[in-house]
């Protein structure tokens, strides 16, 4: 049996950044890939998007007044002057979001640098944890460790091919938490038969407006070979659990000043070419001036503005950014990252219920957490 204060389960980025908050614990990290970081190494385009400038609770699903007290005590600056301090200056790129200037290997790096590499223990599988006596056990594939505290940073059910897994979920399962509903977050929808004409425009971009309930998302929607993707679809998916969605397809255009134009429908629409045509097929338009369609035509096109469907699901896991889901907040102490139901069992990052939008949130919320965790724990 190996002793030790603290076990950290997880080396993603909750679990890197705990263990460089405070370098001269007595903890070990395990995690059951072979090498850290994995999840971060192939965000953001290989540039791991690691904040926003524009942080706000309204960001995240999840209790916003939770959320508030985590980022408000590490938010997006404290972490970029924290990071700058250790020779890394995230580059803003677009949309206000934070990127290592080449490589994500570069955040990875810095952070297993403050961390002590025998502190490590890799390729070891975490089985299931006890409490005994006043301490934890934690088993794993490479025997028992024990220790004071424990700290679950083993995040979601996102990239099952990169290792996911759901044994955070499993932990605090088993020691009374309540998991809210898992489901695949900031992910593509699959379409209706209706909308199986998308498909045959993948691969081409147009800039829309998606209202899901009182949500408004406005961005890039991509059509693809499952459905529909992209940013806005993304976020739209965090918001969306059944029914409707509404796409304003249309979302710069002022369809009056069209009306007397002398140019053909398809080229006028703002959106590009091939979709303005494959909808007009839809509708049973002719692609003609714009000046010769009739009231009825225009009022056909005009709804392109609230085109209205419910998605038939999503791309599931192997395409989902995070996991929407996990424990319950009401059940985690803000000011530690404690829980409420077992002294000395920490949670951090995405195993929570909490789930950032699209565009650096999700890594400033593991990294937040973290901060809060490290000043409890030390």
């Amino acid at each position: 049996m190996f002793r030790t204060d603290i076990v950290i389960i997880g080396a993603g980025a909750s679990g890197l950044m705990l263990g460089a908050l405070m370098p001269d614990r007595d903890f070990v990290i395990i995690d059951h890939n072979p090498n850290v970081g994995a999840k971060m190494l192939v965000s953001g385009g290989g540039r791991c998007n690691i904040t926003n400038d524009k942080l706000k609770p309204k960001n995240y699903l999840g209790n916003q007044r939770f959320v508030r007290n985590i980022i408000k005590r590490f938010d997006q600056n404290q972490l970029l002057s924290w990071l700058g301090q250790r020779g890394l200056v995230p580059q803003m790129r677009k949309n206000n979001q934070y990127f290592c200037k080449t490589s994500a290997k570069e955040i990875v790096d810095l952070l297993k640098r403050e961390i002590d590499r025998k502190k490590f223990r890799l390729d070891t599988k975490v089985e299931r944890v006890e409490k005994k006596d006043g301490l934890f056990e934690v088993y794993s594939s490479r025997g028992v460790f024990q220790a004071k505290q424990v700290v679950v940073a083993s995040g979601g059910l996102s990239f099952p091919k990169l290792g996911a897994t759901s044994i955070g979920y499993d932990i605090a399962s088993s020691f009374g938490h309540t998991i809210h509903t898992l489901k695949a977050g900031l992910v593509g929808f699959t379409v209706q038969p209706e909308q199986f004409f998308f498909k045959l425009l993948s691969g081409i971009s147009t800039e829309v407006k998606i209202r899901v309930g009182e949500k408004e998302i406005e961005g890039s929607l991509l059509f693809a070979h499952k459905g529909i993707s992209g940013p806005a679809v993304l976020d739209a998916s965090l918001y969306w659990e059944k029914g409707k969605i509404s796409i304003d397809f249309l979302s710069n255009l002022n369809i009056e000043q069209l009306k007397m134009s002398k140019r053909n429908i398809s080229n006028i629409l703002g959106i590009p070419s091939r979709v303005a045509k494959a909808f007009l097929v839809e509708l049973k338009i002719e692609d003609k001036k714009a000046n010769q369609l009739t009231a009825s035509e225009w009022r056909e096109i005009e709804g392109l503005k609230e085109y209205s469907f419910a998605p038939a699901g999503s791309f599931g896991y192997s395409k989902a950014e995070v996991t929407k889901g996990g424990i319950d907040s009401d059940e985690i102490d803000a000011s530690s990252m404690m829980s409420r139901e077992v002294e000395g069992l920490y949670f951090v990052g995405e195993v929570l219920d909490v789930t950032g939008e699209l565009g650096g949130y999700n890594f400033q919320w593991a990294f937040s957490t973290a901060f809060v965790c490290s000043k409890a724990i030390m």
